[in-house]
This record gives C-alpha cells, sequence and structure tokens, in this order.
C-alpha cells in the first residue's frame, strides 16, 4: 500500500514540473528537449519515460500533441491544473528554486564567464523607456545586486523565458549568484528568509517584514512588489524607505573566503552583499545561529519594484532562469540605447 502511495504521489509531481515546463514555452516540446530540462531541476527521466507520462497527460486532457514531430503544448486544462496543485507540493518551492539555481550556477567571478541565476520582468512594450528612466535612480544610489541587465523583444528568450507578446523582457542578476559562487567554492550557504529592509541614513537598520523560503510557495520579493509594501523610490532620493533584503547565514570558518569571493564579484560588476555580520552576532536586529555569520543581500528587484510604486504595471519572474554572463550589459548602456543616445 506505501509503495502505491509514493508512486503516485511521484507520479503527480512529475506531472505537475512537466506542465510548467510547457507552460513557460510558447511552442511545442518533444520528450528529448523536455528530458534535458527536467535534469535542470534534479529530475532524471528518460526519453522513453517523458513519453509515458505525455501519454498519460494526453488522456486526462492536460497536454496536446501537435505533430509527431513536433511535441506537446500545454492546454487551458494543464495551465489549471498547475494553478489548483496540491499545497504540500507547493510547500518549500522557493527554497527549493534557491537550491536549483544555485547548483546550476557555474559564473566564474575571476575568469567573468559562466551562467548566473537572473529574475525575469515583463514590461508593456508602450511603457518599457519610461520604466528604464524611472528605475535609473534606484541604480543610481546602488539599490541593486548589479548593474548588469538584458532585455529582449517579445518571441525572444531571456535564458529559458519566451517574453509574451506586446512585452519586453527585462532581466536583472538575482541574489542566488551569491549562494552559486559560494557552492561551487565549497561553502554552504544558508538562505532564511527573503523581507523588507528598512535603510535610514542610506544604511541597513532592521527588517519589518519577512516571509521564510521554507513554507513559501511564492518568492518573497514577488509578495512584497505585489502588496506594494517597499518604498524603493524614499529609499533612493532621501536614503530613507524599505527596500528588498534577503537573509542567509554562512559558518564563521568560511569568513575570509567569503570575503574574498564577495571581492570579486564586486570587480565582476555583482555587488549583492550589503552587510556582513559578526560570529553568532544579530544582524539587522535578526539572530544568528551558533557558530555562524549573518549576512544581508539586496533585492536584484529593487529597480523593478521602484516602477511598480508609480502603478506601472509589470510581471515579475523571481529565481526563474540562468543566463550567460557575457549576454549582460551595463544598464546605462541600455537606458542610452533606449533613449537613442
Amino acid at each position: 500500500m506505501n509503495t502505491i502511495f509514493h508512486t503516485t504521489d511521484n507520479i503527480e509531481k512529475k506531472t505537475i514540473l512537466i506542465l510548467k515546463i510547457l507552460s513557460s514555452e510558447q511552442g511545442p516540446m518533444g520528450s528529448r528537449l523536455l528530458s534535458r530540462y527536467l535534469q535542470d531541476y534534479g529530475v532524471s527521466l528518460s526519453e522513453r519515460s517523458v513519453r509515458y507520462y505525455l501519454k498519460l497527460m494526453d488522456e486526462r486532457g492536460l497536454t496536446r500533441l501537435i505533430g509527431r514531430q513536433d511535441g506537446r503544448i500545454i492546454t487551458k486544462m494543464g495551465v489549471e491544473e498547475i494553478g489548483s496543485a496540491r499545497v504540500h507540493d507547493k510547500v518549500g518551492l522557493a527554497i527549493s528554486r534557491i537550491e536549483n539555481l544555485a547548483f546550476r550556477t557555474t559564473f566564474d567571478p575571476e575568469k567573468r564567464k559562466g551562467l548566473l541565476p537572473v529574475n525575469v520582468s515583463f514590461i508593456p512594450k508602450e511603457y518599457f523607456n519610461d520604466a528604464l528612466n524611472t528605475m535609473a535612480p534606484a541604480f543610481d544610489a546602488g539599490l541593486c545586486s548589479s548593474e548588469l541587465v538584458s532585455s529582449a523583444e517579445e518571441g525572444e528568450k531571456l535564458g529559458e523565458i519566451f517574453v509574451p507578446k506586446g512585452k519586453i523582457g527585462f532581466a536583472t542578476v538575482c541574489s542566488v549568484t551569491i549562494n552559486g559562487v559560494l557552492l561551487k567554492n565549497g561553502i554552504p550557504m544558508d538562505s532564511k528568509f527573503g523581507g523588507i529592509l528598512q535603510i535610514k541614513n542610506k544604511k541597513p537598520l532592521r527588517f519589518v517584514e519577512l516571509i521564510y523560503y521554507s513554507g513559501s510557495s511564492l518568492d518573497p520579493s514577488e509578495a512584497f512588489i505585489r502588496g506594494k509594501m517597499t518604498s524603493v523610490r524614499q529609499a533612493a532620493e532621501k536614503g530613507e524607505g524599505e527596500i528588498l533584503a534577503n537573509f542567509r547565514e554562512i559558518p564563521t570558518i568560511s569568513r575570509s573566503i567569503v570575503e574574498k569571493l564577495v571581492s570579486n564579484l564586486k570587480k565582476a560588476g555583482i555587488k549583492g552583499v550589503l552587510s556582513i555580520g559578526e560570529m553568532s552576532e544579530p544582524i539587522c536586529q535578526i539572530p544568528v545561529d551558533v557558530n555562524k555569520i549573518g549576512i544581508i543581500l539586496i533585492g536584484g528587484l529593487n529597480p523593478v519594484a521602484y516602477v511598480q510604486e508609480l502603478n506601472i504595471e509589470i510581471e515579475n519572474h523571481t529565481m526563474s532562469t540562468v543566463m550567460d554572463y557575457e549576454n549582460l550589459i551595463n544598464f546605462y548602456e541600455l537606458l542610452n540605447k533606449s533613449n537613442g543616445s
């Protein structure tokens, strides 16, 4: 009985994951491509096994075959299935995404090559130039993980994500990049929560809101932006406000290595570390575990939050994909190009 239960449970989890991959694509996908994408999420399924899953999903009306060579697309019922996926399948999704993206990170700050995690935002085409000009003060004030960004027109891709019709995609460096670089250097980073950090006199003071990754299906930054809980504009213009930030912990023994890696990241244009605490001492009024050091990372979506504070609607996909470092450009280069300079 237990074996059957676990088998059924496992099938449902993989079915939902396949549906999510299909929903992120604009065109049909075959079993070979799906098998490769599943490996990126830590799920090993052969092409034959994927075809078995797809056949079951066809029978349930979740997917539809578009020619034997073209593969499947997700149906309306499949989209609804994702939305109504069981609650316990969603719990812990945010922490799982952090771990998966950290593992997929290959970026080497010294060589300035490799893949790193990004957030992807979809901005209405007619507002894109205004949005870039609006978020410039946030970049000016350093309220970002990096000044490195990327953009893509409708139908093009940022990482693995297609830009929908009528939108322009805008990618910002995700703070999970820090997790990935540390992981590749043998340093475990415990991701605790995302929150709203109060800034006073241009310095971090305390967290006023927080959401733990281990108990949330939604990335905290998305939740705080949707709830219009930030005041990035005030923080940028007056040095006092509430911004997106994340709390991590590292082993005390790793401090010297971490500081060196953080320095190398800054030289490569990634300055996501806002503050590093002392051994077992609170940082921004957050207690820290024994023999650990607290680290505050600035949220990569702060410039986007600045725009949404002014009621320009943007669809955000945080911690959504990885991109090649070489495909990123400086924000001001993109801004000047957008303004015709």
